[in-house]
């Protein structure tokens, strides 16, 4: 096991999980709800959060970061049992990627549109990205009035 598996893999699998959380709390239902104004549903959210996702994976792959991307099933906004299923590819993807590299690779350089990262500062970009959709996840929860999570409290706030 490469040293990114041992010291990323186990932080963006517990943020993972978090997110599997929030899921198994919301129905097909509430994924449409929108604390309203400008924000986006809870699926959009979501979906939002998957394309962040494929976009890291594809930077890890490619070394360069690429934003275009966008996840065109309809019903995925919609259907948790679709939105779970997609991330749990994405996931099983992303840690596949990751441990396919060599503790060499921790220091290859991934262009981020005029900046490079290493591979393993990437890592760290990508678990905030996480943490930062737990947080606006925590928002939508409290204004659908739903009872957040202890690991959202203890880790998001």
């Amino acid at each position: 096991m490469n040293r990114m598996m041992n010291e990323k893999w186990p932080w963006i699998e517990a943020a993972h999980g978090m997110r599997s959380q929030l899921l198994d709390i919301l129905s097909d239902a509430e994924l449409a709800f929108t604390p309203g104004g400008q924000n986006m549903t809870v699926g959009t959210l979501c979906r939002q959060m998957g394309e962040t996702e494929y976009s890291y994976i594809q930077s890890l792959k490619t070394l360069k970061q690429e934003w275009s991307y966008r996840h065109t099933e309809a019903g995925v906004v919609s259907s948790v049992t679709r939105i779970k299923a997609w991330f749990q590819t994405l996931d099983d993807e992303m840690q596949a990627v990751i441990a396919a590299f060599s503790d060499g690779d921790v220091n290859k350089p991934i262009d981020r549109g005029g900046d490079a990262v290493t591979v393993a500062f990437q890592l760290d970009v990508y678990l905030q990205a996480v943490l930062i959709f737990l947080g606006k996840a925590t928002i939508y929860l409290k204004a659908m009035n739903k009872a957040v999570p202890q690991s959202f409290q203890e880790y998001i706030g």
